[in-house]
Order: structure tokens, then sequence, then C-alpha cells
């Protein structure tokens, strides 16, 4: 089937989603995940297996080719427990889309060119048709972060944003690479980058913020804004990412 921006879809439909249809306005995101599965095979069958209780809206396999599995005005179960700003449970208020990866566990490797050109198509025609901004495209990482490392460290975002396709920051990388690693020493300053995270998006499970919880908020942030260090640590380049995301 071929839709407008030549988007071409396969239609393979997976019968793991809730019955009820959403109005077209409660579609305010578009969450990316890769698959974390040895072959894709598998994990299409998976994505349709009504025992496996899990599908998403879309899959992209290796070679760029779009699965079409739910219907968009339905709710598919690819998010999980999930929180974003005042957003909670976002299968309720999202477009899934799958991309075959092996993951961390399997030999997490680079995403090809023929994935990510079909990633960009596939936004363009999702992001005009539900009128869903920018920032609203997320990683499940980014929704999940205490659980989820998909689309993980290897995904470019950085493509994404010079298209408008994805939230990311402007600043030089040559200029960053001074800050990085800089733990900051404040606890003001601390702070300021913890409140940039709750601005950005990125929740709390509770008021009480432990260690812990911050620290998969910090590497959830990383994984997608700063993908050269991953460490879990607020350092200066950190917060200078943060500050330039909440200008832009």
């Amino acid at each position: 089937m071929r839709l407008k921006m030549g988007l071409n879809l396969t239609l393979k439909y997976s019968l793991n989603f809730s019955p009820f249809k959403r109005d077209k306005s409660k579609i305010k995101f578009i969450i990316i995940h890769y698959t974390g599965m040895k072959k894709e095979l598998h994990a299409i069958k998976k994505l349709c297996d009504p025992k496996s209780k899990v599908s998403s809206h879309y899959y992209i396999k290796t070679n760029g080719e779009i699965l079409n599995l739910v219907p968009d005005r339905y709710e598919a179960w690819h998010a999980g427990k999930s929180r974003w700003k005042n957003f909670s449970s976002l299968n309720k208020y999202s477009l899934g889309i799958e991309i075959s990866n092996p993951g961390h566990q399997y030999g997490y490797r680079k995403f090809s060119l023929k994935q990510i050109n079909s990633v960009k198509k596939l936004l363009k025609y999702l992001m005009k048709k539900y009128k869903i901004n920018y920032q609203n495209v997320l990683g499940h990482s980014d929704i999940s972060p205490d659980r989820k490392k998909d689309p993980g460290e290897k995904f470019p975002w950085n493509v994404l944003s010079k298209y408008k396709l994805s939230w990311g920051h402007k600043l030089d990388q040559d200029y960053l690479k001074q800050f990085r690693g800089k733990i900051l020493s404040s606890k003001k300053a601390k702070n300021q980058f913890i409140k940039n995270l709750k601005k950005i998006g990125y929740n709390q499970k509770n008021k009480h913020n432990s260690k812990l919880q911050i620290k998969f908020l910090v590497i959830a942030f990383q994984r997608r804004f700063r993908q050269s260090l991953i460490n879990g640590k607020i350092d200066e380049e950190c917060l200078k990412i943060s500050k330039s995301l909440l200008n832009s």
C-alpha cells in the first residue's frame, strides 16, 4: 500500500491491541523501540502472537520495509509502564514503531541506512497526519528509564533532529568535549540539571528522588542526547545540553 510522501506499507495485522477506537486528537506521541531479538522473523511473530500480548503499530525490517501491524487509531501494546511529563501509560496516547535490531542483549548494532530512511519517511507522514510535535518523538528508554534501553545510543537522534523529526541541541561537539567528564561539584548545579530533566519530560516514579532513580534518568538522557559517554554521572556537558534543549 502506497501512502503520501512515497511511503510504502505492507499490511500484516497483529491482534494485540485494545478494542476501543481512539479519537485522532488523543495521539500525541511517537515511541521508537528496537526489537531486542536475535532474528527478525521471530520478532515479527512475537508482535503478532496473541499469547505475547505485545505489539506495535509499525515494524521496520532490516531492509527498510515497513510493516503496518496495528491500525493507528487503536492502542497497541508497546510502551508498558511509562511516564513522560504529566502523562502515564503512554500506550493510550502514542504510536509505536519497532525497528529490527538485536539490542544490547544480543549484539547491539548500528541501524541500517535503509531503516533510518524509512524511519524518516514514516515520521514525516505520522507527524503531519496527527500534528505531533517533534519534541514528542521519544525513545522507549525516555519513558521507561528504569526498565528499557531502546532504541539505544546507536540510534541517530541527531540526524532526525536536523529534519525537525526529533528534539536535539545545536551545540558544537568540539565545544562540548571540554566539559565532558567534569562532574558537577555544587549541589545547586546538580539540582538545576535534575530540574531541567523534569522540564524536558523525564519523570520520576515518585517525589522522593533516590540516587538510583536519578541515575536511571541521567542514563536515559545520555542515551538520547549525549551518546558519546553514558555513565549515569552528571557533568558540565550534560548540564549545558539540557539548558540548550530548553532554550531551543
